[in-house]
């Protein structure tokens, strides 16, 4: 048998250098959580931004991400008539769950939008959720916020974005570089809560010991390129440092919006979490003296050692 799942986990949220309140908000549900039905082993991850400007978008992704900690009691309903390898295919049951969560999302945002907001632009969030088992990660997503999955080192897959600029993109209207710098990025063109219905993509991607996702706001993406966000995984830090250093990248970079990261380590071997947890320790505060009195104490054992070891062959040989 193999062993058993392990997922390192870490979230971080920064209000950013721009903005007078945060926005964003996530949510890290493992398999220990209350009521949990719809897997077995594993964990969900959720980010929700809500849209700047709107009125109540705080509101509306604290809603989100609530809705979506309730889909976690229901009992997945296979299809077994669905192809497993296709990423809209439900053959486990947990994608029907997710667009459940998703649909009762949309609703309870769009209803409060229609009783409360009688004026101004109505409140409304991006949402992005995976589940990750042991051998697949399904994701689901609304917006602009964006899952990475990494494999040594490199980006192997990405949701792709509901935003303005990249359907220009897709559309061959505007190059990657062109939208980098585009000052619309922000500008969404799929989003919970403003419309009575919504489409959740879906994404099935394989997993193996070592991978590692990235969810994400725009509060990163649009302040950090794909290369520099790559380069921090490069390093083989622990997750809770990549973290802290991407949200610390985004910032540099002008802080424009919340950022949002979320990092899950698949998983990863005994010797990599051994090594991680070495350097976090040699790097705190005082690790110097820490590290310069245990080379003492060696120093120390090796003498006594040295000491008893002589004198019991002069005690032998008497």
């Amino acid at each position: 048998m193999g062993r058993a799942m392990r997922i390192d986990i870490a979230a971080q949220t920064d209000i950013g250098r721009r903005k007078k309140n945060n926005e964003d908000h996530h949510g890290v549900f493992r398999d220990d959580s209350e009521g949990l039905r719809l897997f077995n082993e594993g964990a969900m991850l959720c980010v929700a931004d809500g849209l700047g400007g709107h009125v109540g978008g705080e509101i509306a992704s604290k809603l989100a991400v609530s809705m979506m900690r309730d889909i976690l009691k229901m009992e997945p309903v296979p299809d077994t008539e669905a192809d497993p390898d296709d990423p809209k295919a439900d053959s486990t049951g947990i994608f029907a769950a997710l667009r459940e969560g998703f649909r009762k999302a949309n609703e309870a945002i769009f209803r409060t939008n229609q009783d409360l907001v009688k004026e101004g632009r109505p409140m409304g969030t991006t949402l992005l959720a995976a589940v990750i088992t042991p051998r697949k990660a399904y994701i689901g997503n609304v917006g602009d916020s964006r899952c990475y999955h990494i494999r040594d080192g490199e980006i192997i897959d990405r949701t792709e974005d509901h935003s303005w600029v990249d359907e220009q993109v897709k559309a061959g209207l505007m190059s990657k570089s062109e939208a980098e710098k585009d000052n619309r990025k922000n500008i969404v063109t799929r989003c919970i809560g403003t419309q009575a219905e919504v489409e959740m993509d879906a994404y099935l991607w394989r997993i193996v010991p070592g991978d590692r996702l990235l969810l994400c706001t725009d509060g990163l993406v649009n302040m950090a390129t794909d290369s520099e966000i790559v380069a921090e995984f490069r390093k083989n830090l622990a997750p809770a440092e990549i973290a802290q250093r991407l949200v610390a990248l985004a910032n540099e970079n002008g802080g424009k919006d919340n950022i949002t990261v979320l990092i899950a380590d698949i998983s990863p071997s005994p010797w990599t979490v051994l090594a991680r947890r070495i350097r976090m320790f040699s790097r705190r505060r005082g690790a110097r003296i820490v590290w310069t009195l245990l080379i003492v104490l060696g120093i120390l054992l090796g003498y006594v050692a040295g000491f008893l070891t002589c004198y019991f062959t002069l005690v032998n040989r008497g």
